[in-house]
């Protein structure tokens, strides 16, 4: 009989109270070896306190975190890499230099040329750190993240303020690591990098876990319709006027065009025609994790 492989974190009913805050209540979960898991929800929803204890850098009031069946211990800060949201550098160092000063905190660490070419430093070595730019800065702190060669990756909104192509360049990084066997915990408010990062997602809201699964599987669970998106016209608003013709037709209005969901897109096209409506300009999109998201968590302004 094969000895039952532990997960490389688990958490077991984690509470965090401030005040009379419950920021987190009663939080479980397993993140197994090799796995990607993206931690989501909006402002306030206890994501950011649940990584800290994570972490080891705050203690839940109540719960436990292990790390491969142990509580967080001198070998877990020794095989975690953690890539704060924001990070303050050592004023007047080179990119090389700041690698070499954060592998000297731990006891075994890799290569520097080995890390230097996974994120793609090369051209910027001997540039301040003060001058880097935007991408260039999360790639020196992804770097700073491996230098002790992680087998638990921690990413707190790592993308926050890049440009679309600074953004996608590091998704690439992250599939390179993710290569590598490394277990990822990835907060981020970006659907679409989760989507393309995580092999599992929990949503949270309020201190609990409201969702969990892969993001196909929980779209899946939640939608069996598509999106229809038409540009407005005097014949469409005509149509959808007349709601009593078509109950089975649920329709939001978005900056001079109409969204109209659908569990049936080749009867909706015909009725779309039948009134005449010019199909110019149509778009069908598949539902995607904002949709579950605000579906979920609700549309109101958080703080």
């Amino acid at each position: 009989m094969q000895p039952a492989i532990l997960p490389v974190i688990k958490v077991d009913q984690l509470h965090k109270h401030f005040d009379q805050l419950k920021a987190v209540n009663g939080v479980s979960f397993e993140v197994q070896e090799g796995v990607c898991l993206g931690l989501l929800g909006p402002n306030g929803a206890g994501k950011t306190t649940t990584v800290e204890m994570l972490e080891g850098i705050k203690q839940p009031d109540a719960g436990q975190v292990y790390y491969r069946g142990a509580s967080l211990n001198e070998t877990f800060r020794n095989r975690a890499g953690i890539m704060f949201q924001s990070t303050a550098l050592q004023d007047f160092i080179t990119v090389q230099e700041s690698l070499e000063l954060f592998q000297r905190f731990y006891p075994e660490t890799l290569d520097l040329a080995q890390i230097i070419e996974d994120c793609a430093l090369q051209d910027f070595l001997q540039q301040d750190t003060a001058k880097l730019s935007g991408g260039q800065r999360q790639r020196l702190l992804l770097a700073i993240a491996l230098v002790n060669d992680p087998d638990i990756l921690f990413l707190d909104e790592p993308t926050t303020g890049l440009d679309p192509q600074a953004r996608h360049n590091f998704w690439r990084l992250i599939h390179k690591i993710k290569l590598q066997n490394k277990t990822i915990i990835l907060t981020t408010h970006y659907m679409e990098e989760a989507y393309e990062l995580c092999d599992q997602i929990i949503i949270m809201d309020q201190g609990k876990i409201i969702a969990q699964g892969t993001p196909r599987a929980l779209l899946s669970k939640h939608y069996n319709d598509v999106v229809v998106r038409i540009p407005s016209s005097v014949a469409l608003e005509g149509m959808l006027s007349s709601s009593a013709s078509h109950p089975e037709l649920s329709f939001s209005r978005h900056q001079g065009t109409i969204e109209i969901c659908t569990s049936d897109i080749n009867q909706t096209i015909q009725k779309l025609l039948a009134a005449e409506v010019s199909l110019s300009g149509m778009q069908v999109r598949e539902r995607t994790l904002d949709d579950l998201f605000l579906e979920l968590t609700g549309k109101e302004i958080r703080q």
